[in-house]
């Protein structure tokens, strides 16, 4: 019987370790924290998690570290901008820019408006 996988292969593929979010890290030290004596091995167990994830994620939260992972832009507590608020936002900052670069230019045209009328003064005052 011939395979047609080349010889040696590994038949399954390698499982990919779970990553876990700043949010439901900080959801389930919570839910664990708040859940009955006789219930954390079920938060546990549902969740396919270990003690020591709960222990390392609740140090981590309270020295600071899982606030300042939490990604404020999508976060429930900041919603996301509509395509039109986003739009406004950026037409908002490109007339900002462009009323700055306007004053710019025309502090530089009043000086050279003033030089010039200052040479002309000179030049008449010569002849």
């Amino acid at each position: 019987m011939t395979s047609t996988k080349p010889a040696g292969s590994d038949p399954a593929p390698r499982p990919k370790r779970r990553t876990f979010s700043p949010e439901y890290k900080l959801r389930i030290v919570a839910e664990y924290d708040a859940a009955p004596k006789n219930e954390k091995g079920a938060v546990l167990r549902r969740e396919r998690l270990y003690h020591s994830h709960v222990k390392e994620w609740r140090a981590a939260r309270d020295a600071g570290a899982l606030e300042k992972l939490v990604d404020k832009r999508t976060s429930p507590a900041r919603p996301k901008k509509s395509a039109a608020e986003a739009d406004n936002e950026k037409l908002r900052r490109q007339v900002e820019r462009l009323e700055k670069e306007l004053a710019r230019n025309k502090a530089a045209l009043e000086v050279m408006g003033k030089a010039s009328a200052l040479l002309e003064m000179i030049s008449e005052s010569a002849d």
